[in-house]
């Protein structure tokens, strides 16, 4: 009787768990055969431990706690039971500019937060924009458009992104006459303690 003839007709071959299943009808058909060559015997063996270790293997990944970074994008705000300790965190923009947005005010505060969540990759549901216009502000002791910004976040602070952030607020206010160069933007990599929501901070 071959091993595939024998693995057709053992009951164990419609277990749902297709690796464990397998396993273990070779192993039955191992006991069963006692009078097979001994090379071949060696063969199904080292084919057993082999199938043993890629279960153990598969075991361990499935069972593994998910990266906090994985967990930190299934949560919203309406999740208010959630440990602080597990939310991405704030990023908030706080921005003042000397010129009159307008009725486009909303509309530059809205793409400033999808700016924001396409550079940082937070979720937009984390990100809070707070845009003043009409403000007295000077730069360069000159009262010439301008604007001036503080953006903070729980990570996701570098170089890269804050270019990524302040360029594409520039092209933002460049229609209200405010030219990139009369714009500072600073930004602040917090710690999850300095920042509360919620009634607690973001460590706890």
């Amino acid at each position: 009787e071959s091993y595939q003839q024998y693995r057709n007709s053992n009951p164990l071959s419609h277990q749902t768990n297709y690796y464990k299943s397998e396993i273990r009808i070779l192993n039955a058909f191992i006991m069963k055969s006692t009078s097979l060559p001994s090379l071949l015997l060696i063969l199904l063996l080292s084919i057993q431990k082999s199938l043993s270790f890629y279960i153990k293997q598969l075991t361990t990944t499935s069972t593994r706690p998910a990266s906090p970074l994985l967990k930190m994008s299934t949560f919203s705000p309406c999740e208010l039971n959630a440990h602080p300790s597990t939310l991405p965190g704030d990023p908030s923009l706080l921005l003042i500019t000397n010129v009159d947005l307008g009725e486009k005010k909303m509309d530059v505060m809205k793409a400033c937060s999808k700016a924001i969540e396409e550079a940082t990759g937070k979720p937009e549901a984390y990100i809070a924009v707070s845009v003043t216009d009409k403000a007295d502000v000077i730069f360069g002791g000159s009262a010439d458009p301008c604007a001036l910004g503080n953006l903070y976040s729980i990570g996701a602070i570098s170089m890269k992104s804050n270019g990524v952030i302040h360029n594409a607020i520039s092209d933002l206010l460049e229609p209200f006459g405010v030219d990139a160069s009369r714009m500072y933007i600073n930004f602040f990599d917090m710690d999850r303690a300095d920042v509360g929501w919620n009634r607690k901070t973001f460590a706890g």
